[in-house]
């Protein structure tokens, strides 16, 4: 039976290629700023988020993305004050985020087993057709700004101190990447769950870094790859009958490890032609390139 038979893959393919292109979208000023993690700690509290959806009996979705939102602006007022270090804020996030949210989840009725484990590790296959209304409305939110912001939140993300000299409101930047990186986490729990959301911002561009070059082609990269490990993902998951956020993610843990094989080759071949290149008595031709202009393209 085909893929495109049953309309309730054809909403998790519409889902995951949406999430596919936005994650790795913002999660490049992520990498960028050195805080690849933070999407695991936002994914925490965003379950918290669910837990007061489920106990209210309101969208889940809606009250993650507000939840979440509230916690990365915390976090990111936390690190610019410095009041306490990194790795101890992003902690708090990530112990009282799922403690509130397993514990609120578990208050909110009998069938909370099933609804933990969903938002746990996604279940892109059951979204409905709101759900995915609001996945692509989101998606199509923080695309517009990843990409419309761009020169501004790259500058915010590489050097605060030039970009705050050169007139940029950077406080205001980094709190829109925050509640960007919020709104990320929480539709994209429903394709590869909150503890699996953060590789999917990540693993893409820490791809498409080894073989691009600039932020405008990394970024473009990055997600390329992303709608292609999304929706490989999902033919592959209803091919092969496996966890669809989990497939998502090793096929693009998978792409990594290629590329990186790849590079290493290239890199290794091109090393032994100079070398034979350097050796006494090789011809050598009437415009040699420099060395160092051999070591920069690698």
């Amino acid at each position: 039976m085909s893929i495109f038979a049953n309309e309730f893959m054809i909403r998790a393919l519409i889902g995951a290629v949406v999430i596919g292109l936005t994650a790795p979208a913002l999660g490049i000023y992520l990498v960028q700023r050195r805080m690849s993690l933070i999407g695991d700690g936002v994914g925490h509290v965003a379950l918290t988020g669910v837990g007061v959806g489920l106990l209210l009996d309101r969208s889940p979705v809606l009250t993650a993305v507000i939840v979440s939102a509230i916690g990365a602006i915390a976090i990111e007022l936390i690190r610019e004050r410095g009041r306490t270090s990194g790795d101890v804020a992003l902690a708090l996030l990530f112990y009282g985020g799922i403690a509130g949210g397993v514990m609120l989840v578990g208050l909110s009725g009998s069938r909370s087993n099933a609804n933990l484990m969903t938002y746990l590790f996604g279940s892109l296959a059951t979204t409905s057709r709101s759900d995915l209304i609001v996945i692509v409305v989101l998606g199509a939110v923080v695309l517009g700004l990843a990409l419309g912001l761009r020169p501004a939140l790259f500058a915010a993300s590489h050097d605060e101190e030039y970009a705050r000299v050169s007139g940029l409101p950077v406080r205001a930047l980094n709190l829109l990447v925050a509640v960007l990186t919020a709104v990320t986490v929480t539709i994209s729990m429903r394709a590869v769950g909150l503890l699996l959301v953060s590789a999917l911002m990540v693993v893409p561009v820490a791809t498409a870094q080894q073989v691009a070059r600039g932020f405008v082609a990394t970024m473009g990269l990055a997600m390329v790859l992303g709608v292609a490990a999304a929706g490989s993902g999902v033919w592959l998951a209803w091919e092969i009958d496996t966890a669809l956020g989990a497939t998502i993610v090793v096929l693009a843990i998978a792409g990594f490890l290629v590329v990186a094989v790849a590079v290493a080759v290239v890199r290794a071949v091109r090393r032994r032609a100079a070398l034979r290149a350097s050796r006494p008595g090789h011809a050598v031709s009437a415009d040699p390139e420099p060395h160092e202009v051999v070591l920069d393209r690698r």
